[in-house]
């Protein structure tokens, strides 16, 4: 099989822990050649094998297809632009930049290159959320009405955390967190065309918020909402994904997250022919929904390679990093103004 020849730029944080391990080595049709990053590029180098190059320049001039980039926000709009210059297909981690303006430069540089452009939101490959499409898009809820997605975490004031400061993140639990939650309900209800926001520092005093409501609601009507936590207990947490249709429900817990299996149970059948007064639940009905097991990096990566290979738009691409950054761009403004704000279509 052909392999792509892959290049990570950012090697410690999730591109160590998750990415390359579980997604580009194990890969058919990827091979991991060279990492650049700051400081542990020569330990990741040399826990993989690869070639490790002290500087950007370096690894793009280095034999590689494909670049994937988990550094910081702020430095993914140029780093994606030096990365098209240089002939490079690209898979830059969520969110895409930020704002939306840088985001609109790099989909069209990579356009222009003629590379390809992929958004890391890859808890779109969870089975059991691919399962959950399924179903809904066959009609398995009846109507979609509403779906809630939450993630939280625990994350103190660390000194210069980029992602604790607005002006290198592009935000903070919204930006960080709730990027996923919106990219899942939006797989589920469809394109969000209104949003409402609110954000607050509730315990931490760091100046991106620590705590996020946001209520969406979609084009076909049906409403979302998305709660993000950067102060409560990583125990404490469930990550919950509901999902509510006029027929029934999916109601997930631990799907939301860095590729844990978690749980998910369907409760659905035909609604009562009129007001039942009792409104009786049993609480330990419904199904189990378990498809098998899939590896969300594996997806990911073996997904973005296949792209390059075959000449084609990559799973979740470019423009859908850029829709994204649009919606958390009109969090922040409701957040900041109290008011609705419309998203159009574009």
């Amino acid at each position: 099989m052909a392999k792509v020849k892959w290049g990570v730029l950012g090697a410690g944080g999730i591109a160590r822990r998750r990415t390359i391990p579980e997604g580009i080595a194990p890969a058919d049709n990827a091979e991991l050649v060279a990492v650049c990053s700051v400081p542990d590029g020569q330990e990741v180098a040399k826990q993989f094998g690869v070639e490790h190059c002290q500087t950007e320049e370096a690894l793009l001039g280095a034999d590689i297809d494909a670049l994937y980039i988990a550094t910081p926000t702020f430095l993914h709009c140029e780093q994606v632009l030096c990365a098209t210059k240089a002939g490079k297909h690209v898979l830059c981690e969520k969110p895409l930049a930020l704002n939306v303006e840088d985001a609109k430069r790099m989909v069209s540089a990579c356009d222009e290159a003629g590379v390809r452009l992929g958004t890391g939101l890859m808890m779109r490959y969870h089975a059991k959320h691919v399962e959950a499409q399924r179903i809904v898009a066959a009609g398995g809820l009846g109507k979609p009405v509403m779906g809630r997605a939450q993630l939280s975490c625990w994350y103190p004031p660390i000194d210069k955390a980029w992602r604790q400061d607005p002006e290198l993140g592009g935000g903070g639990a919204i930006a960080d967190l709730g990027v996923h939650c919106i990219d899942l309900l939006e797989m589920f209800l469809g394109r969000t065309r209104k949003v409402w926001a609110t954000t607050g520092n509730l315990v931490h005093d760091y100046p991106a918020e620590d705590s996020a409501v946001v209520v969406l609601e979609s084009q076909s009507g049906a409403r979302g909402i998305v709660d993000c936590l950067f102060n409560v207990p990583d125990a404490s947490s469930l990550n919950r994904l509901e999902l509510y249709g006029s027929r029934g429900s999916l109601i997930a817990e631990g799907t939301i997250g860095q590729g844990e299996p978690g749980t998910m149970v369907m409760r659905a059948g035909e609604s009562a022919a009129g007001y039942e007064a009792q409104q009786q639940r049993d609480s330990a009905g419904g199904l189990a929904i378990e498809p098998d097991h899939q590896n969300l990096y594996l997806q990911q990566i073996e997904g973005f390679s296949a792209a390059v290979l075959d000449g084609v738009d990559p799973p979740v691409s470019g423009r859908d990093g850029l829709w994204v950054q649009r919606v958390l761009e009109a969090c922040y403004e409701s957040a900041r103004t109290g008011h609705t704000v419309i998203l159009e279509d574009t």
